[in-house]
């Protein structure tokens, strides 16, 4: 049986500002209220340890093999519960860049085994949400962004030997 979560989010800031937040793991605890902790060397092939707390759920730990790592594009790893099949999950974030300049942030994880039929998973389902947000809150912050569609620049003085007045508006 399988089953999949999957959870995006548009971030106001490009896809290197919000790789490197979501690769910052020693900053986690100060942020993501869901997955808590990262260590380890974080390459394609090596074992990491992974601690989450889904809402409404005891928080658990884990060691999944990092399947990819593809800067500002993909980082993705498999984990398992005891057993290969038993109750299984490759957890994917992408990111994409927009037209405008924005990142689509997606977060999404794959479950396979015998188990995925008996668990709930509306709590991690909410955990995803929930560290989108604040991912999403993270990187905007950080992020000093002019709206050039709101500058306006004031060409009353153009003729003159001053310079022109810009006015920025929605600061």
């Amino acid at each position: 049986m399988k089953k999949e979560i999957t959870t995006s989010i548009v971030i106001h800031a490009s896809v290197e500002q919000v790789w490197s937040a979501l690769t910052d793991f020693a900053n986690y605890p100060n942020w993501n209220s869901f997955i808590t902790s990262i260590s380890g060397h974080v390459k394609e092939g090596s074992r990491i340890n992974v601690r989450i707390q889904p809402p409404q759920s005891k928080p658990m730990t884990f060691k999944p093999v990092i399947l990819s790592r593809a800067e500002c594009k993909e980082l993705r790893w498999k984990g398992k519960l005891l057993i290969n099949g038993l109750f299984d999950g490759e957890h994917i974030f992408e990111l994409s860049e927009n037209t405008d300049g924005n990142t689509l942030f997606v977060q999404r994880e794959q479950f396979s085994g015998i188990l995925v039929g008996i668990i709930n998973l509306e709590n991690t389902r909410k955990g995803f949400e929930r560290m989108n947000q604040q991912l999403k809150e993270l990187v905007e912050k950080s992020v000093q962004r002019f709206d050039l569609k709101n500058v306006r620049i004031n060409s009353e003085h153009s003729a003159s030997s001053n310079p022109p007045s810009i006015f920025v508006f929605g600061w």
